[in-house]
């Protein structure tokens, strides 16, 4: 029987000390994750105080980060923007302006950049002109003859054998005698001396056609007396002169040397009424760069009343009208 107990007892505090080890157990467990909650608590304070001592910087680097996307992003819309002119500049030469010439491209380049003060409306229209040219080279055979609106000058000429179709006498009391002129020129220039008489104004023609030799005569005349050079200023190459045309006249009022007509009475009546007879002053004070001559008060061009109208509105030569509305 006390073996029995024994026994017993044993098992007894075998469970015993069992139970207290579970238990021990249980209670550690719940002790060690208070712990750990504890340290992470510890450290939520230290990482909301870095996060607080980092932020400025944090947002110094974004914000420049976004600034920097930004201007490169400017910078591609502005590049953008920029070729967009560029080539909007482009078109607007080749759709606005019609007498733009795609094969002169690279005459307009290579005049713009000599020439940078100009528009691009002036670089097309002198370079069409030719004036990029030495003067009398690159010339071509004049077009559209006998018709009011030719083109003679020193890159657009006649033929030795060229002479109006419908060349007729001014009436002698227009003129210094015996000078023609293609009929439409001479009806209108009739009419525009009759009236400038009824207003006591004076409009004598004193040179109209001429041909090919009496221009060479002339011409050969001037260069021998005034040099190549100055010649050219004001003189014709034959075959290259307006009066071969029977459309063009020199005038004066009978009693001044033509040279003085701007001095005249004469002349204020033609600068306030030519036009309106379809005359226009040929070579106009301060175009010699465009039309290759000298101002000459005396000499005058018929070219119809429409244009001659347009012409002194805009202050501008006829060939500079010629190669806008014309020659395209």
């Amino acid at each position: 029987m006390k073996k029995r107990r024994t026994i017993s007892t044993s098992r007894s505090k075998t469970r015993t000390m069992t139970k207290k080890r579970i238990n021990t157990i249980t209670t550690t467990s719940p002790r060690r994750k208070v712990v750990k909650r504890k340290l992470r608590l510890k450290k939520k304070p230290i990482i909301i105080l870095l996060l607080i001592l980092l932020a400025p910087g944090l947002i110094i680097f974004v914000n420049n980060n976004y600034k920097g996307q930004k201007n490169t992003t400017t910078n591609i819309n502005t590049t953008n923007t920029k070729d967009k002119n560029t080539t909007t500049k482009s078109t607007i030469s080749k759709k606005e302006l019609p007498y733009y010439k795609i094969e002169n491209k690279n005459r307009y380049e290579s005049y713009q950049q000599k020439h940078k003060d100009l528009s691009h409306e002036d670089v097309i229209t002198r370079v069409n002109i030719g004036l990029d040219y030495e003067q009398y080279t690159h010339t071509k055979k004049a077009e559209k003859l006998d018709t009011t609106i030719v083109l003679v000058n020193k890159y657009n000429y006649l033929s030795n054998d060229y002479v109006p179709k419908n060349l007729e006498k001014i009436d002698d009391k227009y003129s210094n005698g015996n000078k023609k002129l293609a009929h439409e020129a001479r009806v209108a220039f009739e009419e525009l001396a009759k009236n400038a008489k009824k207003d006591n104004i004076t409009i004598r023609a004193i040179s109209t056609y001429r041909s090919y030799n009496y221009q060479k005569q002339l011409y050969n005349n001037y260069v021998s007396s005034s040099g190549r050079k100055e010649a050219n200023r004001f003189s014709a190459k034959p075959g290259f002169s307006e009066h071969q045309t029977g459309l063009a006249l020199d005038c004066d009022n009978k009693v001044t040397i033509f040279e003085n007509f701007e001095k005249t009475e004469s002349f204020k009546w033609m600068t306030q009424n030519a036009h309106k007879y379809g005359f226009i002053l040929r070579y106009p004070k301060d175009k010699e760069h465009i039309t290759g001559y000298k101002y000459e008060s005396w000499h005058y061009r018929y070219v119809g009343v429409e244009i001659a109208s347009y012409i002194k509105k805009n202050n501008i030569t006829f060939d500079e009208y010629y190669v806008r509305f014309i020659d395209r």
